[in-house]
C-alpha cells in the first residue's frame, strides 16, 4: 500500500507539471493578437489539473488508510509469498442463470428508457423476479441449503 500512496503522489506531481507545460504551450501556440488569458486552452488545462487533484486525493486516503491498519500489508514485505494476500472471494454460483437474466432485464429497462417509458416497467418486473430468484437460488431445488 505504501508503494501505491507514493505512486500517486508522484502522479499528482505529474499532473501538475504537465498542466503547467499544457498552459504554456497553448498560450506559445495562439499566435492571435490579444491577451494571453484569452490564449489558454481553458478545457484541456482545468481537466489535467482536476486529474492532478484527484490523485492527491487518492493519494491522502490511501495513505490514511495505510496509517489506520496498523501493520504492512503482504504486498509491502519482500518475504511475502502470492498465497499471503490471498483473501476469501465469496460463493459463486457457475451454474446459475439468474445473474444472466439479471443483466439482460437491466438492458431492458435502459433500452426503454430510450425507446418508450412502457418497455421499462416491463424490463422492472422482470428484473425484481430475476434479483429475487438470485438472492433465493439456495433455498429451494437441489442445491437448497
Amino acid at each position: 500500500m505504501n508503494t501505491n500512496v507514493r505512486l500517486f503522489w508522484i502522479l499528482a506531481g505529474f499532473f501538475f507539471f504537465a498542466a503547467a507545460l499544457y498552459t504554456g504551450w497553448s498560450i506559445l501556440a495562439n499566435h492571435n493578437d490579444v491577451e494571453w488569458w484569452f490564449k489558454i486552452e481553458w478545457v484541456g488545462s482545468i481537466g489535467i489539473l482536476l486529474s492532478g487533484a484527484l490523485a492527491i486525493l487518492i493519494a491522502f486516503y490511501l495513505g490514511l488508510v495505510t496509517k489506520s491498519q496498523g501493520g504492512t500489508l503482504p504486498e509491502d514485505r519482500l518475504d511475502a509469498n502470492i498465497d499471503d494476500g490471498d483473501a476469501e472471494q465469496g460463493h459463486f454460483s457457475p451454474w446459475s442463470w439468474w445473474p444472466i437474466v439479471l443483466a439482460a432485464s437491466a438492458a431492458v429497462v435502459v433500452l426503454g428508457l430510450a425507446i418508450g417509458p412502457w418497455l421499462s416497467f416491463i424490463g422492472a418486473g422482470v428484473l425484481l423476479v430475476a434479483l429475487v430468484g438470485w438472492v433465493f437460488e439456495y433455498y429451494r431445488g437441489y442445491f437448497a441449503r
